[in-house]
């Protein structure tokens, strides 16, 4: 299963492959990015990050949810 986070960067909110500094995705807010990540997601299988403005994790989410190894909220 491929890893993908969101994060801050000196540019807005990027959404990528979890470890790699090029954006898949940009966008200005945290709100936005997400939405473009769910756009993207929709035919693909993963695990994305989200994490805080500090680089703190938020939460994680699972694509397509029947994938998630864990039946948990969230």
């Amino acid at each position: 299963m491929d890893k993908y986070d969101i994060s801050k960067d000196d540019k807005g909110w990027k959404f990528g492959k979890e470890g790699s500094d090029r954006a898949i995705r940009r966008a200005d807010t945290k709100s936005g990015a997400t939405d473009k990540m769910r756009d993207y997601m929709k035919d693909k299988e993963g695990s994305v990050k989200i994490r805080k403005q500090d680089g703190t994790y938020q939460e994680e989410r699972t694509y397509p949810r029947s994938s998630d190894p864990r039946r948990t909220k969230g």
